[in-house]
């Protein structure tokens, strides 16, 4: 699959667009299963995600931990399911915790995925809304796209096994 594709479509949000070689079923069921997520969420080598917790309901909660295993520096991020369509459509708040890495994403953010399938191959649009550009660019700054498609090689392969 070619790596996703980013763009700014507003002052405030980031779209993220990647294309799966499975149906909407088996990719809703890595981003939904903990298991699952745990194996590809990851970003860059060397990381892990020793946490990964979700309570997958509307209005249930979840919370992301990661930690490099080379330093052991660690950040995560917290939120709210607000919104669930089955195989389709999954909105949620996101709050980053620095944790022993730092920095600063700014305010709450409001994440918007969708699933679409057309012959067995699923798109995947990431929808990030953020208070401000200043937000925006600053979480953009930190590599998060880089990140993601790293996540999405390893998630091809979880796909593929």
């Amino acid at each position: 699959m070619k790596p996703a594709e980013v763009n700014t479509p507003s002052d405030t949000e980031v779209k993220v667009s990647r294309s799966f070689d499975a149906s909407a079923e088996v990719v809703w069921k890595a981003f939904t299963e903990p298991e699952l997520v745990k194996r590809w969420l990851l970003g860059p080598p060397g990381w892990t995600m020793p946490v990964c917790e979700m309570d997958f309901r509307v209005g249930g909660n979840y919370q992301w931990q990661w930690r490099n295993n080379a330093d052991g520096k660690q950040f995560g991020f917290v939120g709210e399911y607000r919104e669930i369509e089955p195989h389709s459509k999954i909105v949620h708040t996101e709050n980053y915790l620095p944790g022993s890495v730092g920095g600063d994403m700014g305010e709450e953010t409001l994440v918007t995925v969708t699933f679409h399938e057309t012959d067995r191959v699923t798109t995947v649009e990431t929808l990030v809304g953020y208070s401000s550009i200043e937000d925006r660019d600053a979480a953009l700054a930190t590599g998060m796209t880089e990140g993601m498609e790293v996540g999405y090689k390893l998630l091809d392969e979880v796909l593929t096994s």
